[in-house]
């Protein structure tokens, strides 16, 4: 039986909290009654940072990355290599391979990907785009940083395919196996992430 709150406000709020992933009723309820505690001005902060994220941030039309404008400050960095290109599964993968600071070209977030399984299909993933992006020219070397599962080999061996036609000109490259089977990049550490970026090998 759910335990009765003497504040419908405050049980809205538990009820708000718990819907997140990993946050349980208990973590909820931990969590409110330490924002009660807080300071008016804090709380207000925090609320309109959680707002103005939901309402202003916008996917880079370049990359597909998370960004306050429509190019993100790394497609828009003069100083970042641009005929490099990694394509990453999703935004905590660019992350987490920006925090090796061995790495200094550009990114493609494909938002996912292919998993018959979870009904994900190519087009529901940004492989187009990226086909797209290669085919404007300039781009040199496409890193297919996807993590080491059935499914990244899938899409690696997808994108590789429909990049087949440039690579007369470009260069398929993928993280050296470094990384364990079945390894997720966000959950890699540092050293290890960056030291496969370094010294990765080409597409086989």
């Amino acid at each position: 039986m759910e335990p009765h709150f003497s504040s419908v406000l405050f049980e809205r709020a538990v009820d708000e909290l718990s819907r997140l992933p990993g946050v349980g009723r208990k973590t909820a309820l931990r969590l409110v009654l330490h924002i009660l505690r807080m300071d008016m001005n804090s709380v207000d902060a925090m609320a309109n940072a959680l707002v103005r994220l939901r309402h202003e941030v916008k996917y880079c039309k370049v990359c597909h990355n998370i960004s306050d404008s429509d190019v993100c400050g790394i497609c828009g960095d003069s100083k970042r290599d641009t005929s490099i290109v990694c394509v990453v599964e999703n935004i905590q993968d660019v992350m987490a391979i920006e925090a090796t600071m061995q790495y200094n070209g550009l990114y493609h977030v494909l938002g996912g990907v292919i998993s018959p399984m979870d009904g994900v299909g190519p087009s529901d993933l940004q492989i187009q785009s990226l086909v797209d992006r290669v085919s404007e020219g300039g781009v040199k070397e496409v890193i297919l940083a996807l993590s080491s599962t059935m499914e990244g080999d899938t899409t690696n061996f997808y994108i590789s395919r429909k990049l087949k036609t440039f690579t007369e000109t470009v260069k398929l490259t993928v993280l050296a196996r470094g990384l364990s089977v079945n390894d997720e990049l966000q959950y890699t550490d540092e050293a290890t992430l960056g030291r496969s970026i370094v010294n990765r090998v080409p597409f086989a």
